[in-house]
């Protein structure tokens, strides 16, 4: 078998089921496998995922295991001559996957390669290329000297943002949300390492690769990562999680080098999460004596695909009360989709939901990727599942 795909699932069924049906466009003509492991959902996710997707393997666990667990768990299982572990708040352009096996199958060289991820509104994610984590690098991702001069090669090279997006070049850090790697080098190098419950645990796994002398890629293909609640990184919890993990990767993979290299590290992430948990408790305080922020407004929806499409979300509008407005459209009619329907692009926050049978999900890709726009997000209407999913909201 040429690939194998895991998805490691906890209370986002609707996600899952939109990233498997992507699946199931991409993975035509490759011998492969699908395996959802589910991390203890308490929201139906397996009674739901199940009866839908009889040709996919899934797991069951009887408590929260985390990501790397729940990946190495399946990557016993599995068979694939690659494997790709994938988030389940994802979704994968039609040829994706068959080009990233093929470069593959023609470098030999490389071990593992990630993709172009977008986010939402068409921007493109920055972890999709990584530099090492080193003490020093992340000490200026910390303080904010990657975020002012990201293509300084030293200050910006947490992003490596002096690559071209648009040309496969060699990286060292590949992001977990979709990492596909080599069994044989996942056999030199080991599974994930399950000190890491959650963040960091990619980090380790690419930096391995790249101590063995084995090449880490990046891949110009698209693929849609949605980000959830966990990703906030205002939160007290996300500070906490994922500095947690970066202190536990320098103390494997640093702590010879003494405390002068890593002491900085500690500190600027301890200074993180006081300010985390105080711009939490001033949060908390202000809503205790009545003090709100100004209500932001209801965003808007434009729905665009097929009648039937249409038909759905017109209701869907009227029982949750959505601002909403309706064009048909697929896309041979507008292949540029809403950049050429609209008389202007929108000026406040919007959804463009796109009917998913009238438009590709490579070309949806494409089309938030040639003009993103802070307003804009994307969503996504199956006729066949009657699930609109935002970045942010599932309707059903």
């Amino acid at each position: 078998m040429k690939l194998s795909v895991i998805i490691v699932n906890y209370n986002v069924r609707y996600y899952v089921e939109q990233c498997l049906h992507s699946l199931e466009r991409a993975l035509e003509g490759i011998d492969s496998e699908v395996i959802v492991v589910d991390n203890h959902s308490h929201d139906g996710s397996l009674d739901y995922l199940t009866g839908r997707f009889p040709q996919v393997t899934f797991i069951e666990s009887t408590r929260n295991l985390g990501f790397a667990r729940g990946n190495n768990i399946a990557i016993r299982q599995s068979v694939g001559e690659y494997v790709l572990l994938l988030n389940p708040d994802t979704f994968v352009g039609e040829q994706t996957l068959r080009e990233a096996v093929r470069f593959l199958d023609n470098h030999p060289d490389a071990g593992a390669v990630g993709v172009k991820m977008h986010n939402p509104d068409g921007s493109l994610a920055p972890e999709s290329r990584r530099g090492i984590p080193s003490p020093m690098t992340s000490f200026y991702k910390i303080v904010g000297l990657c975020k002012y001069f990201p293509r300084h090669p030293r200050y910006g090279h947490y992003y490596m943002s002096g690559m071209n997006w648009e040309e496969p070049g060699q990286i060292e850090i590949i992001s977990g949300a979709f990492c596909m790697v080599r069994r044989k080098v996942l056999d030199q190098v080991g599974l994930l390492d399950e000190d890491f419950f959650m963040y960091g645990e990619d980090i380790d796994l690419s930096y391995r690769i790249y101590q063995a002398g084995i090449q880490n890629w990046y891949l110009p293909l698209p693929i849609l990562h949605y980000k959830g609640e966990s990703t906030q990184k205002s939160s007290f919890r996300y500070v906490h999680v994922f500095y947690q993990a970066m202190l536990i990767f320098f103390r494997k993979h640093y702590a010879h080098r003494g405390l002068w290299l890593t002491a900085p590290v500690s500190v600027a992430v301890f200074l993180r999460a006081v300010m985390a948990l105080f711009t939490s408790g001033v949060e908390y305080i202000g809503r205790s004596l009545g003090f709100y922020r100004r209500r932001q407004k209801d965003p808007t929806y434009i729905f665009i695909g097929g009648e039937k499409m249409l038909d759905d979300c017109q209701r869907l509008s009227n029982r949750y009360g959505l601002s909403a407005r309706f064009i048909k459209a697929d896309e041979q009619a507008a292949p540029r989709g809403h950049l050429q329907l609209l008389d202007q692009q929108p000026e406040v926050a919007t959804f463009i939901v796109y009917d998913v049978h009238a438009y590709s999900y490579a070309q949806l890709l494409h089309i938030f990727g040639e003009a993103p726009n802070k307003n804009c997000s994307l969503g996504t209407y199956d006729t066949g599942t009657q699930v609109l999913i935002t970045q942010t909201d599932v309707y059903k």
